[in-house]
């Protein structure tokens, strides 16, 4: 397995904010996380990516404790982004996306033309190439998502985890965005919540509520009208799209 929890609980105060969640993720997979708000997605994405140390329980990278691996080690190898990521820092775009490829340099070693290289190639698969010399404080909120998308692209990790990516996109870069996690040669875990993309673009999907997982497999074995009233508390008709041949959801 690429990436893997066990029996993860984490606490604030009295309050359990994630429950006994294990999961496993394989080499390549592109897992999405659904639930309410207050379910404890953002939470469990922050300990999986190693931001947070969980009360009890443990993760794993390819068998191995992550808590055992250095932030160095940790950082070139494991990406997040967040929802709500700020700088109150008028800097360039391409600066921001060159801050990705600091695990992969000691304090001694040059920048490289492959690293201009590696930073461009991030910047255009989030069509930013073209702000790369913007300031930050120029540009909208949903082009800030994706040149932070970009900064963990520039990380070229073996995994990345997304805490709600296409917040303050436009219909056309969250479609372009859910494509391009989905297409990645990465393991990527998703905190999403439309569920129609969830449906188009992960391999396996799981759904929390307080804190605990309550179904898990492929979008077809967990996207049903009966989950969605007990989880969401919506009513749907639920069809196979005839334009991609997955799941569709019409909310009544």
């Amino acid at each position: 397995m690429s990436i893997s929890a066990s029996r993860l609980c984490w606490r604030v105060g009295k309050k359990t904010i994630v429950n006994d969640v294990s999961l496993e993720v394989p080499k390549g997979q592109t897992l999405g996380l659904l639930g309410p708000n207050g379910s404890g997605k953002s939470s469990l994405l922050r300990i999986l990516a190693g931001l947070r140390r969980p009360d009890s329980g443990k993760v794993m990278l390819d068998g191995s404790d992550m808590a055992a691996l250095k932030k160095k080690a940790l950082a070139r190898r494991v990406a997040f982004v967040e929802q709500h990521a700020a700088t109150e820092a008028n800097i360039r775009v391409r600066d921001v996306v060159k801050l990705g490829r600091i695990p992969h340099h000691s304090p001694f070693s040059a920048w490289s033309h492959q690293d201009d290289e590696i930073v461009s190639a991030a910047l255009a698969r989030v069509d930013m190439l073209e702000h790369s010399e913007q300031g930050w404080q120029s540009l909208s909120g949903g082009e800030r998502q994706r040149v932070h998308i970009a900064r963990a692209l520039a990380q070229t990790p073996s995994e990345i985890l997304l805490d709600e990516p296409t917040n303050h996109l436009d219909i056309h870069h969250q479609i372009h965005l859910m494509r391009l996690v989905s297409e990645l040669p990465v393991t990527s875990i998703v905190a999403i919540h439309d569920l129609n993309h969830a449906a188009m673009f992960c391999d396996a999907l799981i759904v929390m509520q307080k804190g605990q997982i309550v179904a898990r497999g492929t979008p077809d074995e967990v996207l049903t009208e009966a989950m969605l009233a007990d989880v969401f508390q919506v009513k749907a008709r639920i069809e196979i799209s005839p334009d991609h041949g997955k799941k569709h959801i019409h909310f009544l």
